[in-house]
């Protein structure tokens, strides 16, 4: 008789008595319990940008799939960050251009903007993007939609709503949530944050914005437009400090030619409720609008049943494939902390969907991930700033850098002060770009495809651009790369231009 058997079937037929009997241990479903669940092939925990591709994308490969959401299909994307924000910058740049419309003879606009007009634009646009992210969108797809908390039961079962389903694969996409910095007072003081800004019932007349990254700087910008004094406050020594220096200064003066109260390497010491204070004095506000950071959404997910660990940043830790420490569940998005854009957080929950369900490895190439600050001019970048360069390549990277004064658009519409910088590693091959103009964000997706091939200005200045476009900046730059290669007809082009000489005179 095996040991093992024996002390059950004794602990059977003599039971403890109830005040010594070891705690409960949770009873192991039966075969029969199991088959009962119903059983998907890919289960997404978190309907916003990485999960509904990944649920579409499964849908379209015949998978059975489940998408459980607590809150509203769509995610942060739809409701409170891309498109709430655009709407309304495209509303304060309209204000901003019918301020300017006096040189032209118009009436002058004074005043502030109607905040409630303005958000009631910012809804429209949410509502007319909202069925395509709905349960009605993906049902075409065969993928069912539960609303609820979902939480993990065990490595391959997990409770969605009020029922139990096993799964063959799981993905995590739950995203990010505002996070605060730990500033004395700043929580009791209850700033808006980039969830709850949208909130606003009128608009603010002293706006202190804590955070000049892309979101703080956009928001800061639109609120100035629309008639607030604002007060951009970043502790870094300049605004949107992943970008190039050169893109962060035209960005701040930019900012300040609008009445931008800009201040950076700013310590703030403590937060009261309408001031907050630092170096310099207090900087008393109507509203305080916090854009620090973000936090990772993993509570209640039941992670160590399924064991899944975290990072010591408290993302879900992944590996190359997208795949946690549990390789039947996969992490996609804000949650990966590998990700803060909806476009990634997309590519990267189709690509953990076709990972887990068919086993085709689809790598993402993260150099040639553009990026785009959405203030006015645009700020859009992809792979390598001219420091990451050098730091990685050392003496052989090299930049070319070209400004707006150059592309006949900009001139055109009165609109110079960017500029255009090609990075240019090993080979001569683009490694990273900056544009900073109007639309840059339409532009650098050209040179983003540039960095993924490995491209070099001269394979990038074969495709004809159309004129006259912003997209002159990036041609015209790489042509300054082919010209001085050509110039003076110096090396293989003088040899080969006397051969020729020589054939045909």
């Amino acid at each position: 008789m095996e040991a093992g058997k024996g002390r059950n079937r004794l602990r059977q037929r003599v039971p403890l008595p109830s005040h010594a009997r070891a705690p409960a241990i949770p009873r192991r479903r039966t075969d029969r319990e199991f088959r009962a669940m119903k059983r998907y092939d890919l289960v997404v925990i978190g309907g916003g940008s990485a999960g509904l591709t990944a649920a579409r994308t499964a849908g379209r490969l015949g998978a059975r799939t489940l998408l459980v959401e607590r809150d509203r299909l769509g995610g942060d994307c739809l409701w409170t960050g891309c498109v709430p924000s655009k709407a309304l910058l495209h509303v304060a740049a309209d204000v901003q251009a019918a301020r300017r419309a006096t040189a032209y003879g118009l009436p002058p606009v004074t005043g502030p903007a109607d905040l409630t007009a303005a958000l009631a634009e910012v809804k429209r646009a949410i509502g007319a993007i909202e069925p395509h992210d709905s349960a009605e969108a993906l049902a075409p797809y065969g993928v069912d939609v539960t609303h609820g908390a979902a939480s993990f039961t065990g490595p391959g079962t997990l409770t969605a709503g009020e029922r139990e389903v096993s799964f063959r694969y799981a993905l995590i996409a739950t995203g990010s949530s505002p996070a605060l910095v730990p500033i004395p007072g700043l929580v009791e003081s209850g700033p808006l944050t980039s969830d709850t800004v949208w909130e606003l019932s009128e608009l603010p007349h002293l706006l202190v914005v804590l955070g000049g990254g892309p979101i703080g700087c956009e928001l800061g910008q639109a609120f100035a437009r629309l008639g607030s004094q604002v007060t951009l406050v970043e502790a870094m020594d300049r605004l949107v400090p992943r970008e190039e220096p050169r893109a962060s200064q035209v960005l701040r003066e930019r900012l300040q030619s609008e009445g931008v109260t800009v201040l950076t390497d700013y310590r703030a010491e403590r937060v009261d409720a309408d001031a907050v204070h630092g170096p310099g004095g207090p900087l008393p506000y109507d509203a305080l609008l916090a854009v620090t950071g973000r936090r990772s959404h993993t509570h209640g997910l039941g992670l160590e049943a399924a064991g899944v660990e975290l990072t010591d940043a408290g993302h879900i830790r992944t590996d190359g494939r997208l795949r946690t420490t549990n390789h039947r569940i996969y992490a996609a998005g804000d949650v990966t902390g590998r990700s803060a854009f909806t476009h990634l957080g997309g590519t990267q929950g189709g690509a953990a969907a076709v990972d887990a369900l068919l086993g085709v490895r689809r790598p993402i190439d993260y150099r040639a991930a553009p990026r785009v600050t959405y203030t006015d001019p645009e700020i859009a970048g992809v792979g390598l700033t001219l420091d990451e360069a050098h730091a990685k390549y050392g003496d052989r990277a090299r930049v070319h850098t070209l400004e707006n004064d150059r592309v006949d658009r900009a001139v055109a519409d009165g609109r110079t002060e960017g500029f255009t910088t090609l990075v240019l590693g090993p080979r001569g091959k683009i490694v990273g770009a900056t544009v900073v103009s109007p639309r840059a964000g339409e532009t650098v997706a050209h040179l983003a495809a540039a960095v993924r091939l490995g491209w070099t200005p001269s394979d990038y200045a074969r495709t004809v651009h159309p004129y006259p476009t912003y997209a002159d900046g990036p041609w015209h730059t790489a042509l300054t790369d082919v010209y001085a290669r050509l110039a003076r007809g110096s090396g293989p082009i003088g040899a080969l231009l006397k051969l020729r000489r020589g054939v045909i005179r």
